[in-house]
């Protein structure tokens, strides 16, 4: 199955689960969403594959959120796509896509809700969090 990231090396949260899927021999297509927006019909696709609101994508740290007044209930789902894609920075991140489904990885152990058989083994956080993930099997 083909996976994907949509990525930004500058986020801990994204860096952590790239490495995760590395660790388990994955090397997703990673795509910097903020080199390379996804255009609306894909943050479209994105959000309905999540199955979340859309305001659950909206990232308020770091972004002109505030200065754009976006917590006000006026803005409809169609006008908060289209401030994600004039500024694709209020995308929270990372979104992983396995398939036909796709996760918003806040925290970065949500990957292993999106694909539960994922063996990380242990995986320490860059913060030193350890993950407990899937463990191989033992033989009796």
């Amino acid at each position: 199955m083909k996976i994907t990231i949509y990525h930004n090396p500058k986020c801990g949260t994204s860096r952590n689960t790239l490495a995760m899927l590395q660790k388990a021999g994955i090397e997703p297509e990673v795509i910097e969403y903020l080199k390379t927006p996804p255009g609306r019909g894909r943050l479209v696709e994105l959000i309905a594959m999540m199955d979340i609101p859309v305001r659950d994508l909206l990232r308020r740290k770091g972004t002109p959120y505030d200065d754009l007044n976006l917590d006000d209930p006026k803005w409809s789902d169609d006008q908060l796509i289209d401030f994600m894609v004039e500024h694709p920075i209020l995308m929270n991140r990372p979104i992983v896509v396995a398939g036909t489904r796709a996760r918003l990885c806040r925290p970065s152990e949500t990957l292993l809700e999106l694909l539960p058989d994922l063996d990380v083994g242990p995986f320490a956080k860059e913060d030193g969090q350890i993950i407990a993930g899937r463990q191989p099997k033992q033989d009796p």
